[in-house]
């Protein structure tokens, strides 16, 4: 199998996590600034086969598009036709980043380690990942 890559686009930066190849488990991958997004999907295509990305999609609480999406759907446009063989799917990260504060809270992260917006943004890409694979494996 293949592995599935989440993105957490942000204006400044960008959250990666990816699957293993049985699409089991999500793993951080890291957090990039933004602007090198396309070289690090380049390098990162070339090394591994990915099947799917996920890319979260935030939405508000009374399920209207939230502003950022004047950043990320240029985004998907522009990866659809640049990767048209690889499948993209938005996904709701409503929570996400709320939920990584907590992982973080949980995993005994000292306050400081907690205000890093790199590493909520990998673990937001990690859950928005896992949340879907659980999802999937329900399904079946």
């Amino acid at each position: 199998m293949s592995r599935i890559l989440a993105i957490d686009y942000g204006q400044k930066r960008t959250g990666l996590a990816v699957s293993d190849p049985m699409q089991i488990i999500a793993s951080r991958l890291e957090t990039i600034p933004t602007a090198e997004i396309w070289k690090f999907l380049e390098d990162y295509f070339r090394r591994e086969t990915v099947e799917r990305v996920l890319v979260g999609y935030p939405v508000q609480m009374n399920n209207q598009p939230s502003e950022a999406l004047r950043f990320i759907n240029p985004f998907v446009r522009a990866f659809t036709r640049k990767y048209p063989g690889v499948s993209v799917e938005l996904v709701d990260e409503r929570f996400t980043s709320k939920l990584a504060h907590q992982a973080m809270l949980d995993g005994g992260l000292k306050k400081s380690d907690r205000r890093n917006k790199a590493l909520v943004d990998g673990i937001s890409a990690t859950i928005i990942l896992q949340s879907w694979l659980e999802q999937k494996r329900n399904e079946r």
